[in-house]
């Protein structure tokens, strides 16, 4: 039996460790804290640690055929290179092309280089003395500010949605630099964004049905950014807005950028990559990449897929991905978080939240515990992040989205979560805004 370390412990992992529990894995996680549904798939072999503890780490996975490294802030800081130093294949890139999620500086300088079609206008700074020239060069309109580090989704400001005046864009851009940070200014993308997540073995790439997310925290699209309040897959595995000559486009461009780090570093990109796009007036352009599946974003594919995952990461780690398919039912998905009470500003944190599993599961939906912690008397609760996915699938996006909302009912606690995610009101408005900007 092939055996696999899981690094992470959300509702990502939870999703992967499904997976390779459902390929024949024997599991064993390494977590910061107790995800209760991914000690159980690893059937109570797990450690709490650090996950930046690459000794501890290297040595809880040393007889194991390979890791799955889920989170990007152990990717950016060298967990796979440390595990690689022990003889353990990762599935996650080594740290210099983790830096296409590390470091949104080197990622838009990289596609600059070599001319990648998906880029946008940018410029960086170190200081704030040449940010005035360049708002008004790029029209105060069209500027979104950003860390150039990781920000868990929460880090990108938007004028005229966060920021409403010169003086703020200069606030937030001071405070990024009183943190020891370098800010990008880009131009404001319109459009409707989505996501295409893939493997990726250093050479070759394979699609995974396209998901779009929901980063605001209220219904209709209002509130502070959050990590995405729930996600939704089409049958058809595009969108209603996004046609297959336009994910062609992003996945040969998405290879482009993969050969560019090759050229440029020296490094091979193994390991799950995802593109945050836009479909604008000027084409599809890219948002960002993170060196890993989504969360939301991997409940969506993961449990659709009808290849072997354990398969899909062997191939990564051997470099094989280009004898293999990624294959999927030809389902909707829809997921819907539920979040503490007061998340993203000010979540309710240790408080209880209960499941219950036969009535999830006697509708058809299924659950995946994300920021929540076991502690010794069984008890689960909430931390300061999202708590848990409520997924539902099924042969029309209409039937998966009541899955999905009947399925939060069977969690009790003090939380919420958005209704409308996958249902008909919002898909119509993001299809009227595509044929608005056409």
């Amino acid at each position: 039996m092939v055996k696999v370390m899981l690094v992470g412990n959300g509702a990502r992992e939870h999703a992967i460790a499904e997976a390779l529990v459902n390929g024949g894995a024997e599991l064993r996680a390494f977590m910061n804290k107790k995800n209760p549904g991914i000690a159980n798939l690893a059937k109570g072999n797990f450690r709490i640690d650090n996950l930046e503890n690459f000794e501890h780490a290297s040595s809880f996975g040393k007889d194991c055929d390979f890791a799955v490294v889920g989170p990007e802030a152990p990717l950016v800081v060298g967990i796979a290179n440390a595990f690689e130093s022990a003889g353990i294949p990762c599935v996650g890139p080594a740290i210099d092309a983790a830096q296409l999620e590390g470091s949104k500086i080197f990622t838009r300088n990289l596609l600059k280089k070599y001319n990648n079609p998906m880029n946008i206008e940018f410029s960086t700074f170190t200081s704030m003395n040449e940010i005035p020239a360049y708002i008004d060069k790029l029209g105060i309109e069209n500027v979104v500010v950003k860390p150039d580090g990781l920000t868990g989704g929460k880090g990108v400001k938007v004028f005229g949605e966060h920021l409403h005046s010169k003086e703020d864009i200069f606030t937030y851009c001071k405070e990024i630099f009183t943190q020891g940070g370098h800010v990008i200014l880009e131009e404001k993308l319109d459009g409707e964004e989505f996501t295409l997540q893939t493997f990726v073995d250093g050479k070759t790439i394979l699609p995974t049905p396209l998901v779009q997310d929901h980063k605001r925290a209220f219904e209709n699209d209002e509130g502070p950014n959050t990590g995405g309040m729930g996600s939704y897959s089409m049958e058809n595995h595009l969108m209603p807005f996004i046609e297959k000559k336009d994910v062609d486009f992003a996945l040969a461009n998405m290879k482009k950028a993969i050969d560019a780090l090759k050229q440029e570093t020296g490094t091979a990109y193994k390991g799950f990559l995802y593109g945050q796009f836009m479909k604008t007036r000027k084409g599809i352009k890219l948002v960002e990449f993170n060196a890993r599946f989504g969360d939301p974003e991997a409940i969506n594919v993961l449990p659709i897929m009808t290849t072997n995952f354990v398969d899909i990461c062997r191939g990564i780690v051997d470099g094989t991905l280009n004898k293999m398919k990624a294959e999927f039912k030809k389902v909707a998905t829809v997921v819907k978080y539920l979040v503490p009470a007061g998340y993203p500003d000010k979540p309710a944190a240790n408080a209880p939240i209960k499941v219950d599993e036969k009535g999830i599961a006697g509708i058809g939906a299924r659950y995946y515990f994300a920021s929540v912690n076991q502690k010794d008397d069984g008890a689960i609760v909430t931390s300061s992040s999202r708590t848990i996915g409520i997924l539902g699938i099924a042969e029309t996006i209409d039937k998966a989205e009541i899955i999905s909302e009947k399925g939060t009912a069977f969690i009790t606690g003090n939380l919420y979560h958005r209704k409308d995610i996958g249902t008909k009101k919002l898909l119509q408005k993001r299809i009227d805004h595509m044929k608005k900007l056409k």
